[in-house]
């Protein structure tokens, strides 16, 4: 059986990149034990991975109203509307692992509506995921919504950012054919040994 290619772009090898990209990756490596394809298919284009990445970073490692957990809920409800299959999978297993549930990401991807979540993080993906599909349609009512869940300006902000950052990512790893690592497919479902 031959290995499928990570990318229809040319994938560099990893020692002919520049020192920080190469450096981040190997570092991405050294926490999960393998490299996922996103770095290695983006660095094609090593200016727009360090903006991607700084975006990524600013967006889902910072602190705020809403949790890691969330950030993630979103990435993979907004990922499954735009029926991206590198991001369900890859974003799925950060997800499980988060909210410390084998369950949640493939309820959230299938149908968020019915997923064992609360009526604020139901809203927050209803939101979410309007962005997603049809931001012409947000309206003062969306944010009332939000706010009647607590949610802050501060907080839907980032929810409609990290939609629309998602909707980049999603789209790049389609028309990329990026392939999901057969390691994300396992993490976060069993205990590890």
């Amino acid at each position: 059986m031959t290995t499928p290619s990570i990318s229809r772009f040319p994938v560099p090898a990893l020692n002919a990149l520049p020192d920080d990209i190469r450096t981040r990756i190997l570092g991405v490596q050294e926490k999960s034990g393998f490299v996922p394809n996103v770095f290695l298919a983006l660095a094609y284009r090593p200016d727009e991975f360090r903006a991607f990445f700084a975006y990524n970073d600013a967006l889902m490692e910072k602190d705020g109203g809403l949790s890691k957990t969330e950030r993630e809920m979103i990435v993979v409800a907004t990922s499954a509307a735009n029926q991206c299959h590198y991001c369900v999978v890859s974003h799925g297993a950060v997800l499980r692992i988060r909210a410390k549930n084998p369950l949640i990401a493939d309820q959230i991807a299938n149908n968020y509506r019915k997923a064992d979540i609360t009526p604020r993080q139901r809203a927050m993906l209803d939101f979410a995921v309007k962005v997603c599909l049809e931001s012409q349609k947000t309206s003062p009512q969306d944010f009332e919504i939000l706010r009647g869940h607590g949610f802050s300006d501060n907080d839907i902000w980032d929810i409609a950012a990290i939609a629309a950052f998602f909707a980049l990512s999603n789209r790049m790893a389609s028309v990329t054919d990026m392939r999901p690592n057969d390691e994300f497919y396992m993490m976060g479902r069993v205990p590890k040994a």
